[in-house]
C-alpha cells in the first residue's frame, strides 16, 4: 500500500494537516487500511525531505499545513501513469501457510484449507453486503459522493480478491486429492538386489 502517494493525491486538492489527511485517507478507502497519526507524520516528514511537499503555514486552529510541490505533482503523475509492479509480489500469508503445511508433522493441510475457505466465504458475504450499502450511497448522491464511489471501487476489488482466493483454495484441495490418489495407485518399487538375494537364499532348501 502506497501511503506516500495516497497522501500526495490528497494534498493535490489543497494544503492539509496531518490528522486531516488521515481522516480523508480512511474516508476514501472505507478504513480498509487504517492509518495512525504517527504513520502520517512519518510519511509527511519523508515527503518533505524528498522535496515532494513543503510546509505552508498554519490554519486558524494552529495546525501545521502541508502543500504539494512541483516535484510532488510529477511524482504523483508518474504513479498514476505507470502500472503497479507485479514482478515482485507482496508476501501472501495464506500462500506461505499452505506451502509450510505441506508435509508438516501433525498438520492436515485439507483442514487448513477448509478453515480458510469458511473465513473467505464469510468475508465475501460481508463485502457484498457493504457493496449494496455503498451503491445506495452513490445513487443517493450528496457531499461525500466522491468518497462513496472510491469506497465502492475498493469493495469491488476486495470481492474479486476473495472470490479468486476461494477458487484457489478449491483448486488446492482438488490438487491434493489427485496427488493422493496417484500416490495410492503407484506400484510398489522393486526390492533391492541384496534384499532379493537374501529372500531367495531362504526360499531354496540346501542340498546335501
Amino acid at each position: 500500500m502506497s501511503i506516500r502517494h495516497g497522501l500526495l493525491a490528497l494534498l493535490e486538492r489543497g494544503p492539509r494537516y496531518g490528522s486531516q489527511l488521515r481522516t480523508e485517507f480512511e474516508s476514501r478507502t472505507g478504513s480498509t487500511w487504517p492509518l495512525n497519526v504517527g504513520q502520517v507524520y512519518t510519511t509527511l516528514s519523508r515527503l518533505e525531505r524528498d522535496g515532494m511537499i513543503a510546509q505552508d503555514g498554519e490554519d486558524e486552529a494552529g495546525h501545521a499545513l502541508y502543500a504539494i510541490t512541483d516535484n510532488g505533482r510529477a511524482e504523483l503523475r508518474a504513479w498514476f501513469e505507470n502500472p503497479v509492479d507485479r514482478t515482485s509480489p507482496a508476501r501472501d500469508e495464506l500462500a506461505i501457510k499452505l506451502a509450510m503445511a505441506v508435509g508438516a508433522p501433525g498438520v492436515d493441510i485439507r483442514d487448513v484449507i477448509q478453515s480458510q475457505r469458511r473465513h473467505t466465504v464469510q468475508a465475501m458475504q460481508d463485502y457484498t453486503r457493504l457493496k449494496s450499502q455503498a451503491i445506495l450511497a452513490v445513487e443517493s448522491g450528496g457531499a461525500r459522493e466522491r468518497d462513496d464511489v472510491a469506497w465502492l471501487l475498493v469493495l469491488e476489488q476486495l470481492i474479486f480478491q476473495t472470490e479468486a482466493e476461494a477458487r484457489w483454495l478449491d483448486h488446492c484441495e482438488a490438487r491434493l486429492i489427485r496427488l493422493s490418489a496417484a500416490a495410492a495407485t503407484e506400484p510398489a518399487p522393486p526390492p533391492a538386489p541384496a534384499a532379493q538375494a537374501v529372500r531367495t537364499a531362504h526360499a531354496v532348501p540346501h542340498r546335501s
